[in-house]
């Protein structure tokens, strides 16, 4: 089991409403607003047009470059802006129905999109900002996830494997992993770091390090647990964090948090959040906090790492029906789950920057883009899509 948010209904039909001003400048970059703009809240009057499908639009992603330029991906649709979210834009309507988008700078980018509900997922790519996107060649394999490293080289993840490309995708080959690896990282474009998340039954987890791309691995951390399902990796200069799964049930997810601040080396249990639903979180030994951000049973949602300090952790709870974050700045010696005091049960961060930051939401009546200015204790809306 690998929580992963929501997928929705998909389905919308093709609007492109995209100027370009000059030859070589990104979407985000052409439309820009002549007179002075007025910073809203609501919809900002965009996808009126997609009002009429079966379900409500939703947010799935977003990327931010910068405090100020990002976008926002959903079930057919993608919008950006580049004003810190004082005015947005339609970039793109269609049959894309975006789970995840990746911008390595303002012209390039990837995504893992289905064509249509229920379809399987694809690698497509944009060059212009996001208006166009074509499927990228994947050599038939299926990715959960991918990781950009520039505008050429990409790591794609299925359930058992990693592959890698330097030519946008025209070439694939694959990176040796250990065996019943649920999930791998590579952070460097030598491709040469890497980490490994493997699933031991009735044992629990280990996590292994790898320095000459995948040809060798040693043992960094052992997690007992007996249950293990999966989870996910993050690192960023010399921090790594492992989130692992327990079990789930009554709407609650229980997991545990690691982080090391020295390549995985030492490491230090942050969150281990046991529920009545999901049972014991993986692992023992004391841990910093016993709960996640957004709880009761938060379900926690995708990390942002800056530098080699801080940390966030995006935290849904369809429980108390609150969404918000966790972080830490100290590369997890210390840890604090902001008050969640967003509605929402589903929720993704993207942070540009130690201290600010986007957040999606996805409600049971809305689905909404926030920023925050001080790592998430306060909270202004930006933009809030329009429902049936």
């Amino acid at each position: 089991m690998n929580p992963k948010r929501s997928r929705w209904t998909k389905s919308a039909f093709v609007f492109v409403v995209l100027m370009m001003v000059f030859s070589g400048f990104s979407a985000l970059q052409n439309s820009t607003v002549t007179a002075a703009p007025t910073c809203g809240t609501g919809d900002h009057g965009l996808l009126k047009k997609m009002n009429n499908t079966k379900s409500p639009l939703h947010i799935t992603d977003i990327s931010f470059l910068n405090e100020n330029t990002g976008r926002a991906a959903g079930n057919g649709f993608l919008i950006g802006t580049s004003n810190a979210g004082c005015t947005w834009q339609e970039i793109y309507t269609g049959q894309w129905q975006f789970d995840q988008i990746l911008f390595p700078n303002n012209v390039h980018g990837y995504a893992l999109a289905q064509s249509a509900e229920g379809k399987a997922e694809q690698l497509i790519a944009t060059k212009d900002g996001g208006s166009h996107w074509n499927p990228v060649y994947s050599a038939g394999k299926t990715f959960t996830n991918i990781s950009v490293l520039d505008e050429k080289t990409l790591v794609g993840y299925t359930s058992n494997g990693v592959f890698k490309t330097r030519d946008g995708g025209n070439t694939w080959a694959k990176i040796p992993t250990p065996a019943n690896t649920r999930a791998s990282l590579f952070t460097d474009k030598a491709l040469q770091k890497g980490w490994a998340l493997t699933v031991l039954p009735n044992t629990g987890y280990k996590i292994y390090k790898t320095m000459d791309g995948g040809h060798s691995w040693s043992t960094a951390l052992s997690i007992l647990s007996k249950v293990a399902y999966g989870g996910q990796l993050y690192s960023s200069g010399s921090q790594v964090w492992a989130l692992t799964y327990g079990d789930a049930g009554m709407s609650q997810v229980s997991y545990s948090l690691y982080a090391s601040q020295d390549l995985g080396k030492r490491w230090n249990r942050v969150i281990a959040q046991s529920t009545a639903g999901g049972g014991p979180a993986p692992g023992v030994g004391s841990a910093l906090v016993n709960k996640g951000p957004a709880s009761p049973g938060g379900h926690p949602g995708n990390m942002q790492l800056i530098g080699n300090q801080t940390a966030y952790l995006a935290g849904g709870s369809p429980a108390a029906g609150k969404a918000g974050v966790g972080r830490s700045y100290d590369g997890g010696r210390t840890w604090s789950n902001v008050p969640a005091v967003l509605n929402g049960f589903d929720a993704s961060i993207s942070f540009p920057s130690s201290k600010t930051g986007w957040l999606a939401v996805t409600s049971a009546s809305d689905s909404a883009v926030y920023i925050t200015h001080d790592g998430g204790v306060s909270w202004n809306k930006k933009f809030a899509l329009p429902q049936l």
